[in-house]
């Protein structure tokens, strides 16, 4: 009886112990991060985890591929990638040349390489996608499987300077968005036809469970190029991608994640370059976007939907990136009710007469969330079409996009920024009466060539430290 006390008096004292040194750990942190944010992105990027593969390689010619670009590999994919599952993991090998497949699902301690010339042409029949659980604009269902698809999987990759080619246009994919630019003509189906995105929308609304969410064939909501989903550890490097049927890299509910050299090249309707969400520890860095839609989009799902999975997006580090073509270069919204924080955006170029914003942050009282602690610094921007930094709380797309979820906002950073061309606006912000905008601090930034310094509704604590608009310092007020 007296051991057994001691053994439990014994262990309140190590649990006590171990209580005291990870509070002590977390106030810690705190201090860093109040501090100096930039710490807190430093420990952050040395704590994610790194993919490692054994140094097997499984090349597809030798599962019977054929580099034609018109003979079907998907047998020959399937086969190399369990063939490579099976003797412990490794690399699945696509040598130089063009490869027709449909959908290529990955498994855990696979690398799918690419060698230089290789090209991956994916298939442009809808038919050849099975339906799996996906997400569509911010909201899960059944549908159309992604072109590359890895769902619940560890230690996975996808590198080498091939090509992953989508083969989407205004023939194919494209259409369905019922866009005219993308060869859409009234009386041809698409995905705005009543019984398809709004039932989607409803259906999430009312709770419907994922597993009846079943879209795919007559629905035209098109597939993601390349979606983790809720995997672990994740490397995507040197790969370039073109002519995507929607949203390109997509990271959903997945942790650790290193997106590295990659570029992006599509301008088809939808096509955001890579939409983190409703993920942590994502690592963007040395990647070129030139698109369609927003060249980074972190994402945190939508409405109702997002409210129910409550994963907040966090740690989110974009680093020495080229912004081209886009809405905007880094971008938080507007699927984005789980909330995100902790955002790190440094040294990185902005420049194109087609980007219209540098950073954006959307969201409405539909979407709702918390969205804080954006930290940016050391950032060149060409031209930008109409602000540097763009922050609404009224973002408004396909009808009416009102609702009783206040969102909030604060806490917003710009420090070392250029701009040549600045647009409409330096800043515009909106936010409510009862819920402002809070704490934009710009500081050391310089802004050439824009018709006014701000547009501000609703903004609490804005603070102007050693920044020059048109040649003159702005003042604070």
């Amino acid at each position: 009886m007296i051991v057994n006390k001691f053994i439990a008096l014994k262990s309140v004292l190590i649990f006590s112990v171990i209580a005291v040194l990870v509070l002590s750990c977390a106030k810690q942190t705190s201090k860093i991060s109040d501090s100096d944010p930039w710490k807190k992105m430093e420990l952050i990027v040395k704590s994610i985890p790194v993919t490692q593969f054994p140094d097997k390689t499984f090349n597809i010619n030798d599962f019977g591929a054929v580099a034609d670009g018109k003979t079907s590999n998907t047998i020959a994919f399937e086969k190399a990638i369990k063939a490579c599952v099976q003797n412990g993991g490794g690399k699945v090998l696509v040598p130089n040349g063009k490869y027709l497949t449909g959908p290529i699902h990955l498994e855990s301690n696979v690398n799918l390489h690419l060698e230089d010339n290789a090209e991956i042409l994916f298939s442009i029949d809808p038919k050849d996608y099975p339906i799996v659980h996906t997400s569509w604009e911010g909201t899960e269902l059944m549908n159309y499987s992604p072109l590359i698809y890895a769902k619940n999987k560890t230690n996975v990759a996808i590198t080498g300077k091939g090509t992953l080619n989508g083969q989407a246009n205004a023939t194919n994919w494209w259409i369905w968005s019922g866009g005219k630019d993308y060869g859409w003509k009234k009386g041809i189906a698409s995905q705005n036809d009543p019984k398809n995105r709004e039932v989607l929308v409803d259906m999430a609304e009312r709770n419907v469970p994922v597993s009846e969410r079943v879209f795919g064939e007559g629905r035209y909501l098109r597939p993601n190029f390349v979606e983790f989903f809720e995997c672990n550890t994740v490397l995507v490097k040197d790969i370039t991608v073109i002519n995507a049927p929607f949203w390109i890299l997509h990271p959903i509910k997945t942790n650790n994640i290193i997106i590295d050299g990659v570029t992006v090249n599509s301008h088809g309707p939808n096509n955001d370059g890579c939409d983190p969400e409703y993920s942590q520890n994502v690592i963007i860095k040395n990647c070129t976007f030139n698109t369609g839609d927003d060249c980074i989009a972190i994402k945190a799902g939508r409405d109702a939907d997002g409210r129910n999975v409550a994963i907040p997006s966090k740690n989110i580090i974009v680093q020495n990136c080229k912004m081209i073509d886009g809405h905007g270069g880094v971008v938080i919204g507007s699927e984005i009710s789980a909330g995100v924080n902790n955002v790190f955006v440094e040294n990185c170029v902005m420049d194109s007469p087609n980007l219209d914003r540098a950073i954006r942050i959307k969201t409405n009282s539909k979407r709702g969330g918390v969205i804080e602690d954006v930290f940016v610094r050391n950032l060149e921007v060409g031209t930008v079409k109409e602000c540097v930094l763009l922050v609404t709380m009224f973002y408004n797309v396909y009808g009416s996009q009102t609702g009783n979820f206040i969102p909030t906002v604060r806490n917003i950073s710009l420090e070392n920024v250029t701009v040549k061309n600045g647009g409409k606006y330096a800043v515009w912000a909106e936010g409510y009466e009862q819920s402002p905008v809070e704490n934009i601090i710009l500081k050391d930034v310089v802004i050439h060539k824009v018709d006014k310094v701000s547009l501000l509704k609703n903004v609490k604590n804005i603070n102007f430290i050693n920044t020059i608009v048109n040649e003159k310092k702005v003042e604070n007020h």
